[in-house]
């Protein structure tokens, strides 16, 4: 994945940068406005708000204008009304610094995850239909009734039937999170599944991994 990074602190964008490489990203750096909206296609935009020759929330506005990127602010400014600014402006999600390496990376997981279920067709397994698009899913015709985060488990192991999908994929996933100390709430999830499907079997649990969704 190729990652827009518009940070003009130097101290705080080398770090960055060198982790989310070793995470196995393409990292490119602008530290202005202008760098920024002149740099080429990435994937996905950590922007900084406030740069020496512009306001990142007009970078976020002209940035939006043009492409459907996901972009996630990532600023010191966490007042509730540039929040509501940048999200109301086209950012998809909002980091206030000072934050962890692992919680922004797995901000840009599920940040593209959600930005990839636009435009992915619905999955089908057997007589189950799962529409990340609409976020509906179906089981032989019968709407499922599922709260936000059992559709996202369910989402997350019909993107590949029969693949395992680990607890910690899961975790940063689903709940934004690499705090192994919260994978019961997978099982909770998990448990609550398999009744509304009325086939626990098809969700099946790989002992020591995690789950995969039974390729019928």
């Amino acid at each position: 994945m190729n990652i827009l990074l518009v940070e003009d602190e130097r101290t705080i964008a080398e770090p960055l940068a060198e982790g989310l490489r070793r995470e196995g990203f393409v990292v490119e750096h602008a530290a202005a406005a202008e760098e920024a909206l002149a740099a080429g296609e990435a994937d996905l935009v950590l922007l900084d708000l406030r740069l020496p020759d512009g306001d990142g929330l007009d970078v976020c506005r002209r940035l939006r204008e043009r492409s459907n990127v996901p972009i996630i602010v990532v600023t010191a400014r966490g007042e509730e009304a540039d929040r509501v600014v940048g999200l109301e402006l086209g950012a998809d999600d909002y980091v206030v610094k000072p934050f962890g390496l692992r919680e922004l990376i797995a901000r840009i997981r599920a940040v593209s995850r959600r930005a990839s279920g636009q435009h992915r067709p619905p999955a089908r397994v057997g007589g189950l239909e799962v529409d990340e698009r609409t976020r509906r899913a179906t089981l032989d015709g019968r709407e499922l009734e599922l709260t936000t985060k059992e559709f996202d488990v369910l989402a997350a192991l019909a993107r590949d039937p029969g693949a395992v999908v680990s607890r910690r994929r899961l975790l940063e996933d689903v709940w934004e999170t690499t705090w192994y100390g919260s994978s019961k709430t997978i099982d909770v999830h998990v448990g609550a599944l398999r009744r509304k499907l009325g086939e626990p079997g098809l969700i099946e649990t790989v002992r020591g991994i995690g789950f995969r969704l039974r390729d019928a």
